[in-house]
């Protein structure tokens, strides 16, 4: 019997699979998986969903108030700001509207899945460069760039590692790649980088016709639920992504709450404020296991990632911490089952992820 059949390349992709939220009998558990904020959602974006437009009416097309918003607070002028359902939207419409069968499209070893999904579901061939201690090496992906090359993407911070390419790298990878290759800056966790730690991404967005620069609303703003994300880049960028992008694709009461969320400075300067106090906190706690093979990666996000070089295994860990009420991210199909991503969370919960992750060490000596 003839059947449609899908496409050899969507064939070959693995579907994102995303952090968890409960154990394997249901049970639900503390989630520390998805990188999502601790404190929750703003009040006053919360007030604005609650005052959003009826679910009857079509939200705005080109959400005109919100990348108007977008771009007062970034200096961005708002014709070159386009929306996407989260920031994964935009990622997948980079590749799709840049690169194809027999195209290339270049990450980094240990970067964000979405990257191969991204390069895989339009037909493109992905390309991955060597890390550099978990980190990304500039020089190696270069060293990787070919004729066909036509997409790169970069997360910084990265996920799921932590690292982070100073400003002066990004210039210098951007400086070296040829003028017809799309310089993709995933930007995701981008609020919670000190303001003096900029890695300059909107800046080049703003001066060069081949950078990308994607922010989303669903870390920092705690509007994960919601699926709101952005991308500046040259007219011609944004004028792509606008063509093959889902109509009415960012939702009434998203585009009233991201609006609101953007206003609430305080919310966000908490938000970052806590961060770097427990995540600076947690590693200290961390570091001193480092003789029972724990060793945290320096991490600019709002998750440590946690290598198990000793005789605690990462397995063993990820099912202690669940049978202790906490789900965290193990990541064997990243290539690291050795290692545990775990959100940065309350304060409370920090500590007890530190205790859990020390007992269970001494014990397995």
């Amino acid at each position: 019997m003839r059947t449609p059949q899908p496409k050899p390349w969507i064939e070959a992709l693995h579907a994102y699979v995303p952090g968890k939220s409960a154990a394997p009998d249901g049970r639900p558990l503390v989630k520390l998986s998805a990188n999502e904020n601790p404190l929750g959602t703003s009040e006053h974006a919360l007030s604005a969903r609650a005052d959003a437009l009826a679910p009857s009416r079509y939200p705005d097309p080109e959400a005109k108030a919100l990348r108007g918003a977008i771009g007062q607070m970034h200096g961005i002028d708002p014709a070159r700001v386009v929306m996407g359902t989260g920031s994964d939207e935009l990622l997948n419409l980079a590749a799709q509207g840049y690169a194809g069968p027999g195209d290339e499209v270049l990450y980094v070893r240990y970067g964000f899945s979405v990257y191969d999904i991204a390069a895989r579901r339009c037909g493109a061939t992905p390309v991955v460069a060597p890390d550099g201690d978990y980190g990304t090496d500039v020089d190696a992906l270069l060293s990787l760039v070919s004729e066909r090359t036509r997409v790169v993407f970069i997360a910084n911070p990265n996920n799921p590692t932590g690292s982070f390419l100073p400003k002066g790298e990004i210039a210098r990878l951007h400086a070296a790649l040829p003028g017809d290759v799309l310089l993709v800056l995933d930007q995701a966790y981008g609020e919670y980088l000190a303001p003096e730690d900029d890695d300059g991404g909107l800046l080049l967005a703003a001066g060069h016709h081949n950078v990308l620069v994607t922010r989303t609303f669903s870390k920092i703003y705690g509007l994960a639920g919601e699926r709101i994300g952005w991308a500046t880049g040259a007219p011609g960028i944004v004028a792509t992504l606008n063509r093959i992008r889902g109509p009415f694709n960012v939702t009434s009461t998203g585009q009233a709450t991201a609006l609101a969320a953007l206003e609430d400075r305080d919310f966000v300067e908490r938000s970052r404020v806590h961060n770097a106090q427990e995540r600076a906190r947690f590693t200290s706690e961390i570091e001193a296991l480092g003789n029972h093979g724990l060793r945290p990666l320096p991490s600019e996000a709002n998750f440590v990632l946690v290598l198990f070089e000793g005789a605690l295994t990462a397995e063993k860990a990820y099912e202690g911490l669940a049978e202790r009420g906490y789900i965290v991210r193990w990541l064997p199909g990243q290539g690291l089952p050795h290692g545990l991503r775990i959100t940065i969370g309350t304060r409370d919960q920090m500590d007890a992820i530190a205790a859990a992750l020390r007992e269970m060490a001494e014990g397995a000596q």
